[in-house]
């Protein structure tokens, strides 16, 4: 399996590439996260040109749902969800990817 691509190591990376220091980074990713979720839970999409738009969906809700932990059947209230719509640069750029689950 491949190594997943966290957040140190975004910033390790930035490190390295523009110099600034790692808690400089660490900081402006931070806020960059904060601004994208306090837009979400405001309702408003973030479109990030060349990357993708997050937006939030709503997600009707159900009189029963079962919980897969404990079986227990249980009302769900519609709710918002989180998704996020990968832009055309983005989407081209991963079209040729080929994962080992889509080689069988």
């Amino acid at each position: 399996m491949e190594e997943k691509l966290t957040k140190a190591l975004v910033i390790e990376s930035l490190h390295n590439k523009l110099g600034f220091s790692r808690n400089d980074i660490h900081e402006i990713i931070d806020e960059l996260l904060d601004e994208i979720k306090d837009a979400l839970k405001a309702d408003r999409s973030v479109e990030l040109r060349g990357f993708g738009t997050f937006e939030v969906k709503t997600r009707k809700g159900r009189e029963s749902a079962r919980n897969p932990k404990t079986g227990v059947v249980c009302p769900v209230a519609t709710h918002g969800v989180a998704v996020f719509r990968p832009g055309k640069e983005l989407k081209d750029a991963v079209w040729g990817i080929k994962t080992a689950d889509s080689l069988k």
